[in-house]
């Protein structure tokens, strides 16, 4: 297996065109503009890129396209959650096929698991479909309403699955963050998934991060890590601080704002699908607006 990234990992937006079809065009610039802003890796497919909103085949042309332009510069960890776990086992053998460094999977969230023993069952199926690739458990309780002890999660995961590597937590419970980071003893890798406390994610242990602020932010995370790093806490919260208030900027104009922020740096990965709705041309002007009050182009990407 491929060494696990560390640092920052972005959750890709996917490109769609007015019609709604999906826009595989726009990834090289895409993969570009994560490169030169210190980005190690992607999380395709997810709850940002709308994955579950796409067919299997979309999803598949969409991970093998970041496969093929970020083969030598981005580490492509392919999100293969679906309800149906044929769906699921058939986007991991294709992620293996592309190339891919990880594949990735939320729980099913409608029919769901009764116990934990048997997500790591479900997870362990879908696994074993990329045993060449490295596995990681996506936890995000406020999307699944599945708060199972994630501690216990890895414990039988490690026994269950040959290419368990860790997990992307998205979630404020840093206790037991905390806690999966002790178990862990370095042996697997952590992902924080929420951006707007970082920090906080790095000061109990984690490897690194996955987050959709980092498509249009990753010069101001880059520096919360680096601050981080050389011990100098002062620094790393001021910078938290400015990525918090641009994360509210976001949160008041609503998750379709971020596809507009994205723009700002050259990047139109066009509209949203339903049930997520774009925001309005007045309101895109009201956010630009924001944004230079704030001082935008001091944390945007170039």
């Amino acid at each position: 297996m491929t060494k696990r990234p560390h640092g920052l990992i972005t959750a890709t937006y996917t490109a769609f065109h007015a019609d709604g079809s999906l826009n595989l065009s726009v990834i090289a610039k895409h993969a570009d503009l994560l490169v030169r802003n210190g980005v190690k890796g992607v999380f395709v497919c997810g709850s940002t890129g709308e994955g579950v909103s796409m067919t299997t085949d979309e999803r598949i042309a969409y991970v093998n396209r970041w496969c093929e332009v970020g083969k030598d510069s981005l580490s492509v960890i392919a999100h293969v959650g679906h309800s149906s776990l044929n769906d699921a086992r058939a986007m991991a053998a294709a992620a293996q096929k592309s190339g891919a460094h990880a594949i990735s999977t939320v729980a099913p969230s409608v029919l769901k698991p009764a116990n934990v023993e048997d997500l790591v069952e479900w997870c362990a199926a879908v696994a074993s479909a990329a045993p060449e690739l490295q596995y990681y458990y996506y936890h995000i309780p406020i999307l699944t309403t599945l708060r199972f002890n994630m501690v216990k999660y890895m414990e039988l995961a490690s026994q269950r699955i040959s290419n368990f590597c860790g997990m992307k937590f998205t979630d404020e419970d840093l206790f037991e963050l905390g806690r999966c980071v002790d178990w862990s003893g370095g042996k697997h890798s952590l992902y924080f998934g929420r951006d707007e406390i970082l920090l906080s994610g790095l000061v109990v242990g984690v490897q690194g991060a996955v987050g959709s602020t980092y498509n249009y932010s990753a010069p101001v995370y880059n520096r919360v890590m680096a601050a981080f790093e050389k011990g100098d806490m002062k620094t790393a919260m001021q910078e938290q601080a400015r990525a918090r208030e641009s994360v509210q900027i976001l949160n008041d104009f609503g998750g379709g704002a971020g596809k507009a922020m994205l723009r700002t740096c050259g990047i139109d990965c066009g509209p949203m699908r339903l049930p997520k709705r774009s925001i309005t041309p007045e309101a895109e002007k009201q956010l630009l607006a924001r944004l230079d009050a704030f001082g935008w182009d001091e944390v945007r990407c170039r």
